[in-house]
């Protein structure tokens, strides 16, 4: 039951070239910054991500990114990485951008093993209808673009709804970062830190945790788990410099007796 992996090298040893992987974060929020500097340093690539954006240009996903290590982004935003808005149009990387709460639900579905759902999100647009584009070739034109879904309408509450149906995402590994963690691979994540990491870590067939403080466990009570042990298959502890190593997306400040 211990799940304990000495070094984040160590962890993500067995990632292979061209796996998907699901990725805590939101903005530089909650971000397995530590998981992912290992990936860049084993030299793995054509990778697959699927996260609600692909962090900063030199922060997070960004990093691999910036290697040509991604080949696909399942994302909900471009976000403020300039570099994978010039990949995408210039014919570098595929994107598939999802509505927010659509990627998160496909993420919770893959983790719950349900093979899909209907959502009214995107009905009536091309997100149901098709022709949104996922990959352009190096003139611009679109080369790859997404398919049309099904659609169906049901009784509700409010009379006849159209609903389209999506797929739950299941990734190879996923990589999440928690505040605390105990060697069963319980977690806890701390405030907004919390973001898409639940759902990265239920989805992932092989799931690696960054914890910023190791417990052993009993030590953290039953309902203050955020994601249990049974999702969670390695868990690697940060050194106190790597735990306070965050970033601030964007800084804003004002001067003294300014209201």
């Amino acid at each position: 039951m211990d799940k304990v992996v000495t070094t984040a090298a160590e962890a993500v040893a067995d990632i292979p070239d061209g796996a998907t992987l699901s990725v805590g974060g939101f903005g530089l929020c909650g971000t397995p910054s530590v998981l992912i500097a290992a990936l860049l340093e084993a030299g793995t690539s054509d990778l697959e991500a699927v996260s609600n954006n692909c962090g900063v240009d030199d922060w997070g996903l960004g990093l691999l990114l910036a290697q040509k290590r991604i080949r696909r982004m399942v994302s909900s935003y471009v976000g403020e990485n300039k570099e994978f808005a010039r990949q995408y149009l210039a014919g570098e990387l595929e994107v598939e951008l999802t509505p927010q709460g659509t990627l998160a639900e496909r993420m919770r579905a893959g983790g719950t093993g349900i093979a899909a759902f209907f959502t009214g999100t995107g009905v009536g647009t091309q997100v149901a209808e098709g022709g949104l584009p996922w990959k352009y070739d190096e003139a611009g034109n679109v080369e790859v673009s997404s398919p049309a879904k099904q659609t169906q309408t049901f009784e509700t509450a409010e009379g006849p709804r159209e609903f389209v149906l999506e797929h739950a995402i299941v990734a190879d590994f996923g990589l999440v970062r928690a505040w605390k963690g105990d060697r069963h691979g319980n977690l806890v994540y701390r405030e907004s830190a919390g973001n898409f990491n639940n759902l990265a870590a239920m989805c992932g067939r092989t799931t690696i945790a960054e914890v910023e403080e190791l417990v052993e466990p009993g030590e953290i009570p039953p309902a203050q788990v955020h994601t249990p042990g049974v999702f969670v298959h390695r868990v690697v502890a940060l050194t106190p410099e790597q735990a306070a190593d965050k970033r601030i997306e964007k800084r804003t400040v004002r001067e003294v007796g300014e209201r």
